[in-house]
């Protein structure tokens, strides 16, 4: 149930959006960061070879090959997510399309940058080590990126073997100064492991999705199950009750009248029996509320920290419930976007909620600003159960809502 109610109300952005997001931006961040730093290590280490020599104007060429193929290697990263195999994204005509001719222009435009990076610096094996990223960079079929990744790392091994004696460097001699190779010979496998972990990463979210929409069928079901069994019952024996109403009303006016008011007891307790499922159906804990709250603020960029008393689940939840939804949509349309609060504890014979946001620096500051229309709608609602609202705003804005222990009975009274 509480499982139910944060799928539902945590909505289309999703408890865990937010991480997996900043997990890609991560990833595409690192790879990106990885190719540059290859680069600018290669461009220094091949500068202090005594034996290396730049052709005429080199140093600019290979400084524009350094740049197309950086822009195609980030192209091709902040695309692969799309071109995911297996997936609901996977390319198969249509929209996509234009994603695969874009990809397409990207590997070219990346091949001619790593062919010049290779001819104007005289190392073949920097310009196959780039080339060999671009292509690990590509959303290859389950299997084949390894065994390429394997394929291309034996080639850049061999071009090792002739690069270094063209740049006059000793292969028996393993000082610093091979890291620059040794980066090289590593780029596609360290490239291919950083998308096999967001792979993962994308395929851990959408087993969790998966789980939760078997949660909600399961629970729909059930809710049907009960709603027949239910429903069934009653409708069999009104009609059992009506029929014999029918039988009787000609010779015994009084035995059927007695029948039509037992059927119609037995409506008004199929009625009852539908209105206690569909709450028990409806109702999510206050705990299970507030960590609905905290993930959907998480989810939209804010530092959230909740903290929840002893014996929360008894709070009244048909109260606090909709005052919970009601205060963190209030946060996430006027809030700052940075800090947020949330509480629940019971203080004597109330319940007290606080909510406490940062304010949107373009905010007035003022402390005795009028409260607007909905703080003015939940001071009616709590006041008519006997409860409080305090507002406070200064840095922050915090409501405070204090209600009796039983207002939850009191409201369904």
């Amino acid at each position: 149930m509480a499982e139910r109610g944060r799928a539902t109300w945590a909505g289309a952005a999703g408890p865990y959006a937010g991480g997996v997001r900043a997990t890609w931006w991560y990833t595409v961040a690192g790879l990106v960061f990885l190719d540059l730093v290859v680069l600018m290590n290669w461009w220094l280490w091949l500068g202090e070879l005594p034996e290396h020599v730049v052709l005429p104007g080199g140093a600019a060429l290979a400084a524009l090959g350094a740049v197309i193929q950086l822009a195609a290697a980030t192209v091709l990263v902040c695309d692969y997510p799309v071109g995911v195999p297996g997936t609901t994204e996977e390319e198969d005509g249509g929209p996509h399309r234009g994603l695969r001719g874009r990809r397409a222009v990207a590997l070219v435009v990346g091949v001619a940058g790593a062919v010049l990076l290779g001819v104007t610096t005289g190392s073949w094996m920097l310009g196959s080590g780039v080339l060999a990223f671009l292509l690990s960079l590509l959303p290859w079929p389950k299997g084949v990126r390894w065994r390429l990744i394997a394929v291309l790392t034996l080639v850049l091994a061999g071009l090792w073997v002739v690069d270094a004696p063209r740049l006059g460097i000793d292969t028996d001699d393993a000082d610093l100064s091979t890291l620059p190779p040794t980066l090289i010979l590593l780029l596609p496998a360290l490239s291919a492991f950083s998308l096999w972990w967001w792979d993962l990463v994308r395929e851990l979210d959408r087993a969790r999705e998966a789980a939760g929409a078997v949660s909600a069928m399961r629970e729909r079901l059930r809710l049907a199950g009960e709603v027949h069994d239910l429903q069934g019952h009653h409708l069999q024996v009104v009609a059992l009750q009506l029929e014999l109403a029918e039988r009787l009303i000609e010779r015994d006016p009084a035995a059927a009248a007695e029948q039509i008011r037992t059927a119609r007891a037995s409506v008004d307790e199929a009625r009852a029996g539908t209105r206690d499922l569909a709450t028990r159906f409806r109702g999510v804990p206050l705990p299970d509320e507030l960590a609905n709250a905290a993930d959907l603020l998480r989810a939209a960029g804010h530092e959230v920290h909740v903290q929840v008393g002893p014996g929360a689940e008894h709070a009244p939840a048909d109260v606090l419930g909709p005052l919970v939804r009601e205060s963190v949509t209030n946060v996430l349309k006027h809030g700052g976007g940075t800090r947020a609060r949330i509480s629940l504890r019971r203080d004597g014979d109330r319940w007290r909620y606080a909510i406490a946001n940062d304010r949107d620096p373009g905010s007035a500051r003022d402390a005795t600003a009028p409260d607007g229309t909905g703080i003015a709608a939940i001071r009616d609602r709590i006041g008519a159960l006997g409860g409080e609202v305090h507002v406070r705003r200064d840095e922050e804005f915090e409501l405070t809502v204090a209600v009796p222990v039983g207002a939850g009975e009191e409201a369904g009274a």
